[in-house]
């Protein structure tokens, strides 16, 4: 079975209730790798170690076909907010 980002888009929104997530597949289209940026009320309170591991469990089932995955940030809204004020708007 391929995972697909969609898969793996589903899978953490329907565990963790993102208000941001950003899935790139890294793997060529093969489901063998990605990258995540999620931004989550349920990792209030939560060290990274913590986050990573819900993460994980919300993949537990993609995880056995998953070769490699990069979380690239684990979030809380109030720390997202700053960070996401910071960031310049894309130049076209």
């Amino acid at each position: 079975m391929v995972v697909t980002k969609e898969d793996v888009v589903a899978a953490l929104t329907s565990s963790l209730s993102p208000s941001h997530l950003e899935v790139i597949d890294t793997s060529g289209g093969c489901g063998a790798s990605f990258d995540v940026e999620v931004v989550s009320e349920k990792f209030e309170g939560k060290r990274l170690l913590e986050r990573h591991r819900l993460v994980n469990a919300a993949l537990a089932e993609q995880m056995p076909q998953i070769h490699a995955l990069s979380i690239k940030k684990a979030l809380t809204p109030s720390q997202w907010k700053p960070q996401s004020e910071n960031e310049e708007p894309a130049k076209i």
